[in-house]
């Protein structure tokens, strides 16, 4: 409990973005969506010591989500140069203060945590593909591919000097974490019947399973935004619940015999790098209690236990149902609540207790073994929660070093995903959801073909003058939130109105602090550009940017002008006003776009109609702006 509590506490009060298991999140910023704290260097402490005390305390939560947030949130510590509120700053750094660097050094850090995690650097790369990055090229592929030879290399060495159980339960079993199944994968035809049975269950099962999720997160947030002492008394309840099962359930189970040669405790037989450990709770000598081996154990160790090889009765049915069901109910209320939570390790562990409940119902029927059963039970369950299909079959591969299975494991995750995608999305598109956050998929709505860009546009539109009166400027940044404003040229800068360009907030607000202002109404580029530096127009780190009331603008210089050109982007993307809704998304979305410029189709009109943002093209505001359009299903 006093785990739950510390945990809850650093989440509730120092970095709340921490709780969850992040993969939402950082799927989100590498989609273009820049929230706050996602990968402040507070939301990488708390995610760090929060995890420890929540894989600590019990929680049937993992530790992997949490690995890639953590990986994610040191790519950007990095790639921002280090963090001047804690005085981590290294100059050589600067060079990747831009979007593209550093959206592709989080998208490193990601494949890490991933490959660190399950000690799978080839899954960690197909990952960052499948599941995390929204814009991919051959350079970021070589670049994640290097990172994860690197994490290898690195846990390889580190394994080799905790031998001998110097560091406790790391480094166990080398870098093949369930490599205890030695069985050959045989099968035959109706063995692929049950295959496809199983990949059936585990997508009704996974979609089932999202749907409660959303659900309980949905309550979650509503207790949460009470205050922190509210989600730091559901953590409370959380953990005591976790615990009265973890410990009242094994009561209900019979002890068995103990196999091999008798004696006062079972055996504990080695199996590749690892003990079965069988534990004598409330049972006679030479008896074990196979719920306690489940629960009574590291949520690793139970995977273990439940794919190792042999159709023989280690396992009651009854204990498995009982154990499949309880684990199914503590992912779901677990996942949410204030601490920072995977969900890789609960599904593994759930999805595994009922492949061998199947294996062992079959095994008079199958020449499968029990144990690999399990492990197809895990990749049902897994396709079924998370829509992905390689990197979880590669992922699952290296964690068993199990290649033989290769055929059977593509074969069940493809069925689990085709049967849950009929149902609901996948677990971190419908947390992103949840969050409200602006995430652009990869192709546009059917609806949007009966639309034009000029629809959606919203107003009203600022604009500003090529050189502008200071006043302006001010004015506009004060009574609005854009961060991206169309420059005008007219006369007598120009014949006749036309557009100059985009201009951006945060170089708006550094040009007002340098305050190079002029009482005439003329271009002054020049004597404006040599008081600039190249990195003074560099992507500040989280939160370090330029804010309106940091400036101290006199009342004179109000009624000053300013040169806006030398800062103006005067090649921005822009579409005309008649094209369809839908290839303006494909547009914005694959050019990885902030702000697309509408501009008119005929001539004598003002020369720009409006500007397309991200928020645009999400299906609440085109259907709330029309509502008798019909989302596709």
């Amino acid at each position: 409990m006093i785990l739950a509590i510390a945990a809850a506490a650093l989440c509730a009060y120092i970095a709340p973005a921490a709780a969850g298991s992040g993969i939402p999140e950082v799927k989100a910023y590498l989609n273009g969506i820049d929230a706050h704290t996602i990968l402040a260097p507070s939301t990488l402490f708390v995610k760090i010591f929060g995890s420890i005390f929540g894989v600590a305390a019990g929680f049937v939560v993992g530790k992997e989500g949490p690995m890639v947030h953590t990986g994610a949130c040191i790519a950007n510590l990095l790639g921002q140069g280090g963090s001047r509120k804690y005085g981590l700053t290294w100059k050589w750094l600067r060079y990747f203060k831009n979007d593209r660097d550093r959206r592709d050094l989080i998208t490193c850090g990601a494949a890490a945590g991933v490959a660190g995690a399950f000690r799978a650097p080839v899954g960690g790369v197909l990952f960052a593909l499948e599941e995390a990055a929204s814009w991919w090229r051959s350079a970021l592929l070589w670049r994640t591919f290097f990172t994860t030879a690197v994490v290898a290399v690195v846990l390889r060495a580190l394994i080799q000097v905790c031998e001998g159980g110097k560091c406790g339960l790391f480094g166990k079993g080398g870098l093949i974490m369930f490599d205890v199944n030695s069985a050959k994968p045989v099968y035959n035809i109706p063995d692929l019947l049950v295959v496809i049975f199983l990949g059936v269950i585990g997508g009704l099962m996974g979609s089932l399973y999202n749907f409660l999720v959303d659900k309980v997160l949905r309550t979650y947030s509503l207790i949460n935004e009470r205050g922190p002492i509210f989600k730091i008394l559901v953590v409370m309840i959380v953990s005591l619940v976790t615990s009265s099962i973890r410990f009242g359930l094994p009561l209900l189970s019979k002890c068995i015999p103990c196999p091999g040669p008798g004696g006062d405790q079972c055996p504990s037989p080695t199996v590749g790098f690892f003990s079965i450990h069988y534990k004598n709770f409330q049972c006679p000598p030479n008896h074990y209690n196979d719920l306690t081996s489940l629960f009574f154990t590291t949520n690793d160790d139970a995977i273990r236990n439940l794919f190792i090889a042999g159709s023989d009765n280690r396992f009651q049915l009854s204990s498995l149902v009982i154990f499949f069901v309880a684990i199914y109910s503590l992912g779901i209320i677990t996942y949410g609540v204030a601490i920072p939570s995977g969900l890789f390790i609960p599904v593994i562990l759930a999805g595994a207790s009922y492949g061998r409940l199947v294996g062992s119902l079959l095994s008079p029927f199958t020449v499968l073994d029990a144990g690999l059963f399990a492990l197809l039970g895990a990749a049902s369950f897994l396709g079924g929660t998370m829509r992905m299909t390689v990197s979880l079959c590669i992922i699952l591969l290296e964690l068993t070093d199990d290649l033989l299975m290769l055929p059977l494991v593509m074969l069940v995750l493809l069925i689990s995903k085709s049967v849950a995608d009929s149902f609901n999305k996948g677990v971190y598109d419908q947390i992103v959801e949840i969050k409200g956050l602006p995430y652009m998929e990869a192709h546009a709505e059917p609806y949007m073909r009966h639309l034009a860009a000029s629809d959606v546009v919203s107003g009203p539109l600022f604009t500003f003058s090529g050189v502008e009166k200071v006043a302006n400027i001010v004015h506009a940044l004060k009574i609005t939130r854009h961060h991206g404003f169309p420059v005008i040229d007219e006369p007598p800068f120009s014949d006749a109105p036309e557009l100059c360009g985009l201009v951006l907030r945060s170089h708006l607000l550094l040009l007002l602090k340098n305050r190079t202002f002029s009482r005439q109404r003329v271009m002054t580029g020049s004597t404006i550009m040599r008081s600039f530096k190249a990195h003074d127009f560099a992507k500040p780190g989280s939160g370090k940017g330029l804010k309106l009331q940091d400036l101290d603008i006199t009342q004179d210089e109000m009624e000053m002008f300013v040169d806006l050109h030398p800062i103006t982007n005067t090649s921005p993307y822009t579409v005309v006003e008649t094209m369809s809704l839908a290839k303006a998304a494909i547009l914005f979305r694959e050019l990885g776009l902030r702000h697309l410029l509408v501009v008119p189709k005929t001539p004598g009109r003002p020369p720009i109609v409006g500007i397309l943002t991200r928020h645009d093209f999400m299906p609440e505001h085109v259907l709330g702006l029309f509502p008798h359009l019909k989302p596709h299903k």
